[in-house]
């Protein structure tokens, strides 16, 4: 197996994912990412997954140089941050991966540490954080999908498979991993965000039909900007375009962050978006106004707000 060394910066949902599912065939060469304080917390309290705590082999950037395989799961608010980590971290034979929602973290890590050593890929798991503890249905997760940009089955995507074989991480090589990122994208957008700007479950959108309408139109632009980019996510029976069985009950992870007074990702669903829109000459108002609310919910959590 190519993949010997494999280091996980973002012991967050996403990386609790891999931590747990690679630490039985990885053992100590599986390396979580951390320096100062975090590093220190995590050495002493590991992490917590569907209830069990987990020990963690924590190194610095310095001491993860030459890793295989970088795994990078960080929130979005803190990816430009952690790009000097990355750099630290990457030899001329480390491939990255960064299975994060959005659209644009492998162009940004790409223009650090050059895009020929990024793999496409993205993540397909419900999770929740109770306190310290990160709780998903392995039944109903997904898992991780990857591919080359131009579906080819290249070295380091047989490479992964064999990785993932043999252990509780599900994978999907992609066909067309740019088609697959944007159809995870429209399904962020519009089930991530009406919800959490409303404050229901999952369920709203099935009880609602002003829910399901704000959604159905916050999909439709995120269809209009990835047409404009070359990507075809029109097609609403693709298995991409569906969630997999989620309770009614579900509140995704932006509803999540507002629960828990957290700063959320809305720059990397709708502000991005927005931004792409501006780009290309495509009006988005339904997500503009999406990223102005939840910003102003932010700035409520916060206390800014009389």
């Amino acid at each position: 197996m190519s993949f010997q060394t494999i280091a996980v910066l973002g012991a967050g949902a996403i990386g609790s994912y891999f931590i747990d599912g690679l630490r039985d065939k990885i053992g100590e060469n599986l390396w979580i990412i951390a320096e100062g304080e975090r590093a220190e917390r995590l050495k002493e309290n590991g992490i917590v997954v569907n209830g069990k705590t987990l020990p963690l082999n924590v190194r610095t950037p310095e001491q993860a140089h030459g890793a295989d395989l970088l795994i990078v799961t960080v929130k979005y608010g803190g990816l430009h941050s952690s790009l000097p980590m990355i750099e630290k971290i990457v030899d001329d034979h480390t491939v990255v991966m960064s299975p994060m929602n959005g659209v644009d973290s492998e162009s940004v890590i790409g223009e650090v540490i050059g895009t020929e050593r990024v793999i496409h890929s993205l993540m397909k798991i419900a999770s929740r954080r109770i306190g310290n503890e990160i709780r998903y249905d392995p039944a109903v997760t997904q898992g991780v999908f990857f591919g080359e940009i131009d579906g080819n089955q290249s070295e380091r995507v047989r490479d992964l498979a064999e990785l993932f074989d043999g252990t509780p991480v599900r994978y999907t090589i992609s066909s067309d991993i740019q088609q697959d990122i944007w159809y995870k994208y429209a399904l962020n957008i519009s089930k991530n965000l009406p919800q959490a700007i409303v404050g229901c479950g999952y369920g709203g959108y099935r009880d609602s039909s002003h829910l399901a309408y704000i959604s159905d139109k916050m999909r439709e632009e995120v269809a209009e900007v990835a047409w404009a980019k070359g990507i075809d996510i029109r097609d609403m029976e693709n298995p991409g375009a569906h969630n997999s069985p989620i309770p009614a009950e579900a509140r995704f992870s932006t509803l999540q962050d507002l629960d828990a007074k957290r700063e959320t990702e809305i720059e990397m669903f709708s502000g991005t978006l927005v931004r792409l829109g501006k780009e290309l000459g495509i009006e988005t108002p339904f997500n503009e106004f999406a990223y102005h609310i939840i910003r102003c919910l932010e700035e409520k959590n916060a206390g800014k707000l009389k």
